[in-house]
């Protein structure tokens, strides 16, 4: 009996010891998470990369790149996926800062020509068109997401004909514990809803927050790097001769 009993006891601390020996081998090789100032580094040089375009270089003025970078704690080896990527602005900054060891799936509903004609200018292998609905974005590779991206765009979700509710709860269900859901948007007065997403391209910060909280998110910081008290709010971005006032809120999946 005391000789079963060591057995079974030798077999544990031999399976333990196994265990624990891949965790360090898996923690060995992960991608070293970078300090506050290397990834101020990293993001600049990112920015300052060759292949931007002009029309890039002329929007970060008011898009503020590297602002952007740090609020997203975008880091080296990174699967991001970027929801209505459009012309692959946010998209190439994005696969930049992960880098050749991390990969950005770019969303979008229809063609997206302008991101093909961007890659075929300078082709990135870490970047990834994907043609898919909004309520079903997650493409069957993509699983367990650190970083997803949703920049100027929730607004026009708001008004077209999609189960938002599904998709964010896709959304939430893709990134792993830890991993991170950022949303940029035009704001609208508080407490106009979704009332002025198709006329104003605007939406009200608080119905994204209480959307994206009620798909299991939390709010884990909201950013004034893009917030401009001057804007009344009552202009369609396009009409505006100043910079619309938008915020920028970082979630986290539990």
């Amino acid at each position: 009996m005391l000789i079963s009993q060591c057995c079974l006891v030798s077999r544990w601390l031999a399976a333990l010891f196994v265990t624990l020996g891949l965790a360090w081998i898996m923690n060995s090789y992960a991608a070293p998470q970078m300090d506050a100032p290397q990834a101020v580094d990293s993001y600049k040089q990112a920015i300052a990369s060759p292949i931007r375009t002009d029309d890039d270089r002329d929007a970060d003025a008011k898009r503020k790149p590297l602002e952007f970078l740090q609020f997203t704690h975008v880091q080296p080896g990174m699967r991001v996926l970027d929801i209505a990527a459009g012309g692959g602005y946010t998209t190439q900054l994005l696969a930049l800062a992960v880098g050749s060891n991390g990969i950005v799936w770019a969303q979008g509903t229809k063609s997206q020509q302008a991101l093909v004609e961007r890659l075929a200018r300078h082709p990135q292998a870490n970047i990834v068109p994907v043609i898919r609905p909004f309520e079903d974005p997650i493409p069957d590779e993509a699983s367990k997401l650190d970083l997803i991206t949703i920049i100027m765009n929730y607004h026009d979700i708001a008004y077209m004909p999609v189960d938002r509710k599904k998709m964010n709860q896709r959304l939430f269900n893709a990134l792993k514990s830890g991993g991170h859901l950022v949303v940029l948007d035009h704001s609208a007065k508080a407490g106009s809803g979704i009332s002025a997403a198709k006329t104003l391209h605007r939406i009200d910060e608080e119905v994204v927050v209480d959307e994206f909280k009620q798909a299991g998110f939390q709010l884990e910081q909201a950013g004034d790097f893009l917030r401009n008290s001057a804007d009344p709010r009552d202009q369609a971005f396009f009409d505006m001769k100043i910079q619309t006032d938008k915020f920028a809120l970082r979630f986290v999946k539990p």
